[in-house]
């Protein structure tokens, strides 16, 4: 009878190395280690050296007596939140001190108005609205505000409206310097109900004429980076508000002396005179076109001058101790000299059916004509270029073309107005300056549309409709600063200092780096261009899982796993690391 050793002892895995020609050779053997006659032998059940190291080391660490089970069954993801993009906004306000910015000491309703200008940034929505959706992110629970409702929002919002005085105060001492420039314009945005005081009919900026609306003025450094805002009744006309504007720039913010920006229809003739009389007050502002008419018809601004040159220093008598910047951009006279013909010729093709009906006798009465033809002339706003012959039974117009000659002679031309000498501020950046309002449009357009979405307007009462303007004014202080830190990865223009060489009467033009981001759609590095909303909607993507393990038990402790950044995402938080305020 042949003895069979006992096959009842340890297996393992033993590795040999050996190098042969300067590469080394390694052997995976499968061995059971047993006693026989009290000494200890080993078997070798198998060769591993086939199969993938990462298997191998499976196979010792099991021997060894570790456990392994489906990756389904060793982890169980409870629950997921969006967390980069709120992480994004959190490092942008703690880099700008926002916290200390809205009050000096931490509390209870600082925390919530920080969440809450945070939440206008990620999702912004109603406040009833984004006390139940900021659950879905990592906001609620970044911020400590996890418990706060509806009520507690509205309370905190009441605390932040006391604030404001010294909260725009901070922000015009970061922001506003001595002799700097201060950018002033007005819009409005719509009411949702019928109660609040401030909520009038007036000019819409919303293309929503006939419906309620507040006003609001903001305040901006040339940069466009916000300072402060201002609300006021809906039928507030623009002029009226610029004043008070200066006043709270000159008392509030303590500034001695100050070189104000507002547009034509914004800086009142009557706001110039009361201005005179003050000392350290400067403005920058243009003339409406039938003060350009003017100029042209009494001999002071001649067109001969835009011959050779788009810009022009002039001086009036109807503007003593102010400068005049006159300007012709051949572009824009271009475009108003289409527009005006496409606008004439639709109206001649509208007349011409309303003569058809007349020919035909389907309608008749110089009235009755009379009343058709008025609908149709006025509706472009060229009834000044036709003359018209209206009988009982007779239509017949022609175009006025001494009067559209007259007006396309001043198409693209435009005239700056200044109170600063030549020694301040030369021609030129009399001009950029006054373009620089374009970034208090941009503003708005981010308040009302593209992402902050400060309209409709739901409250009812006055003082909530200021805290809430305020919000979406803090809201946008942090979008503003994160969109110059994410410059690059926009289709935004990185080459800024260009800005003060280029002629500022022509078009503007978009660097080389700035071109081809917009043909191609795609950075250096090959990855895609962004918005700011499509760029926050990828950090989204860097999501909180809450974890556990099931086989620990259902009274199991969780824990949190982050998902791993790509590249483009690291890069785009690097840059709000870097923002300075």
């Amino acid at each position: 009878m042949i003895h069979m050793p006992s096959r009842n002892g340890t297996a393992h895995v033993v590795t040999t190395r050996r190098t042969y020609k300067d590469k080394v050779y390694c052997t995976h053997l499968l061995r059971r280690s047993y006693r026989e006659d009290g000494k200890v032998k080993n078997e070798t059940l198998g060769n591993l050296s086939h199969l993938p190291d990462a298997l191998i080391d499976i196979i010792r660490r099991s021997l060894q007596g570790e456990s392994f089970v489906a990756a389904s069954q060793a982890l169980e993801v409870v629950r997921s939140r969006a967390h980069g993009h709120v992480q994004a906004v959190a490092l942008a306000m703690q880099r700008l001190g926002l916290a200390s910015v809205i009050g000096s000491k931490p509390s209870r309703e600082r925390d919530l108005v920080l969440a809450m200008v945070a939440s206008r940034i990620v999702q912004p929505d109603t406040k009833l609205a984004t006390t139940r959706r900021w659950h879905c992110s990592t906001l609620a629970e970044d911020f400590g505000v996890t418990e706060a409702t509806e009520d507690d929002l509205y309370a905190a919002m009441d605390w932040l409206l006391a604030r404001q005085d010294a909260i725009e105060q901070k922000l015009a001492s970061r922001h506003l310097r001595e002799d700097a420039l201060v950018l002033y314009d007005l819009s409005s945005s719509y009411f949702e109900g019928s109660t609040c005081p401030l909520a009038k009919r007036g000019y819409s900026r919303d293309g929503r004429p006939g419906t309620l609306q507040v006003n609001y003025g903001l305040l901006t450094d040339a940069r466009g980076c916000p300072v402060a805002v201002s609300v006021f009744e809906g039928n507030t006309s623009d002029s009226l508000t610029f004043l008070p504007a200066v006043q709270r720039v000159r008392e509030r913010f303590g500034l001695a002396q100050v070189v104000m920006v507002g547009d034509r229809g914004m800086v009142s003739q009557k706001a110039i005179d009361e201005l005179r009389g003050q000392g350290g007050i400067d403005w920058i502002t243009a003339l409406k076109s039938v003060s350009i008419r003017s100029l042209v018809e009494h001999g002071h601004l001649q067109l001969g001058l835009f011959d050779q040159r788009n810009l022009a220093e002039i001086t009036s008598p109807d503007y003593p101790g102010e400068r005049l910047v006159a300007c012709r951009n051949d572009a824009l006279a271009k475009l108003r000299a289409h527009k005006r013909e496409s606008l004439l010729q639709a109206t001649e093709a509208l007349l011409g059916v309303v003569k058809a009906s007349v020919d035909a006798r389907r309608l008749s009465g110089q009235d009755k004509i009379g009343v058709q033809v008025g609908k149709i002339i006025n509706r472009h706003k060229v009834a000044k270029h036709f003359e018209l012959s209206i009988g009982e039974a007779t239509l017949a117009w022609s175009r006025r073309q001494h009067a559209i000659d007259a007006e396309a002679a001043l198409d693209g031309l435009y005239v700056i107005r200044t109170s600063l000498d030549a020694k301040s501020m030369d021609a030129p950046s009399c001009v950029r300056s006054y373009k620089a309002l374009s970034n208090v449009e941009r503003a708005f357009r981010s308040l009302k549309t593209v992402d902050l979405k400060v309209r409709p307007i739901h409250h009812r009462l006055a003082e909530r409709v200021r805290a809430h303007i305020l919000l979406c004014m803090l809201a946008f202080y942090v979008e503003w600063h994160m969109r110059q830190a994410w410059r690059e990865l926009m289709f935004a223009d990185t080459d800024q200092a260009a800005k003060a060489t280029r002629d500022p009467v022509a078009p503007a033009k978009r660097s080389a780096s700035a071109s081809a981001k917009a043909t191609s759609k795609l950075l250096d590095d090959g990855e895609p261009v962004h918005s700011f909303a499509t760029l926050m909607a990828e950090l989204s993507t860097i999501v909180r899982n809450t974890c556990r393990t099931p086989s620990a038990g259902p009274d199991a402790p969780t824990f949190e796993l982050l998902t791993t950044a790509t590249a483009h995402q690291q890069r785009a938080l690097a840059l709000i690391r870097a923002i300075q305020p």
